[in-house]
């Protein structure tokens, strides 16, 4: 524990999406005080929602065996965990493009057989939803969704049952050494600044790592930010338990939306509206700010129009809403689809751990670290 000062913390997790949440949560089972610190007014209102809701069970990626492997390894954890917030009352389809994509048919199921990952053939009355001049194979897979709502009221219900402290709207606004290797953490809320000071510092701030990094005097991370949209969706009949990814290339995918009862509509070339990258040792605007001030103009038209070519059936899409959210990616991703986390210890200031997971199930990949740090005496 801190000594020297009022308000000691033996670890401050900032950012309450799931991942600092669930953090918290995990740090809370074997240090005294733990602290977390979110700006918006709940938790798990930004990222841990507007998404595509998917429990990636290895199939998204091809091109990344060892992000392939990891989601088959977590997919039957997160599942078995959160049971109550799953949807797996759909049938799940992978399509193979004939055309720009990525892999083959045989590629592909070659590639399932290798992971593990539970793969057959399409029926003859499901494949013959899809244009055949465009769709080499279709294939049934089994993959589910979350309910973003139902994930929240549980791990806050888990989150309440520790000692773990919470301040909501509270913003983080700079980080500095502390005597006795500490890290004193600057807050504010409503307006008004205090202090607080902990052995370690978490830096779960998805889209903002950079911004408290820059304004703590610290070195920033290369990453790179998407304007995203995810476009919610009245589907077909024919669609409303079933949810379809295209693959491998610039293709779309249309999913269940738990908590809404809805679909999500993506598309890789126009779910992204804009993008930036942060080099090392250079940040740019704040992404939040950047979202705030971005003129929201729906590409559901572009997506649908070009969904329709593979899927005739979506025609009969109605669009609803739009999510929009600032997606934030390793640009070492953008190479091969791969999904690592980002685990930076002792990031510019000793105990400073920043973390970032590129999808819901990389929680287990984090705390796996965590435990490691624990085991080896340098987290306790």
């Amino acid at each position: 524990m801190p000594v020297g000062h009022s308000q000691t913390y033996d670890a401050v997790v900032i950012g309450a999406g799931f991942f600092g949440c669930s953090l918290a949560r995990h740090l809370s089972g074997f240090l005294g005080r733990v602290l977390l610190v979110e700006r918006e007014p709940e938790p798990m209102r930004r990222a841990s929602y507007a998404n595509q809701a998917r429990v990636h069970n290895g199939y998204h990626y091809p091109r990344s065996l060892l992000t392939a492997l990891r989601s088959r390894v977590n997919f039957g954890r997160f599942v078995s965990e959160y049971a109550d917030c799953i949807r797996s009352d759909f049938e799940k389809f992978y399509p193979i493009a004939l055309q720009h994509s990525h892999v083959t048919a045989n590629q592909f199921q070659t590639f399932c057989e290798r992971i593990g990952a539970p793969i057959e053939p399409a029926t003859p009355q499901v494949r013959a939803l899809f244009d055949p001049d465009r769709v080499e194979s279709v294939f049934r897979v089994q993959e589910f969704a979350f309910d973003a709502v139902k994930l929240r009221e549980r791990v806050l219900r888990e989150l309440w049952e520790t000692s773990t402290q919470l301040r909501m709207r509270t913003e983080v606004t700079k980080l500095s050494p502390w005597r006795d290797g500490c890290i004193a953490v600057d807050l504010r809320e409503d307006g008004a600044g205090d202090q607080v000071v902990a052995r370690y510092v978490f830096n779960c701030t998805y889209a903002r790592l950079n911004a408290l990094l820059q304004a703590s005097g610290l070195r920033t991370l290369p990453l790179k930010y998407e304007v995203a949209e995810m476009a919610l969706v009245e589907v077909p009949p024919e669609l409303r338990e079933v949810g379809v990814t295209v693959m491998c290339g610039p293709f779309f995918s249309v999913m269940p939306f738990p908590s809404k009862g809805l679909h999500t509509l993506s598309h890789v070339r126009y779910t992204p509206h804009h993008s930036w990258q942060d080099m090392a040792d250079g940040c740019g605007r704040d992404p939040y700010q950047h979202l705030e001030n971005y003129e929201r103009r729906t590409n559901f038209e572009l997506m649908l129009r070009d969904a329709q070519r593979y899927l005739p059936v979506m025609e009969g899409c109605r669009y609803v809403e739009s999510l929009w959210e600032m997606k934030t990616v390793l640009p070492s991703s953008e190479v091969d689809d791969s999904r690592p986390i980002l685990f930076k210890r002792d990031h510019g200031l000793k105990n400073l751990i920043c973390l970032m997971g590129g999808k819901i199930d990389n929680i287990y990949d984090v705390l796996q670290e965590v435990d490691v740090l624990r085991k080896r005496g340098e987290l306790n």
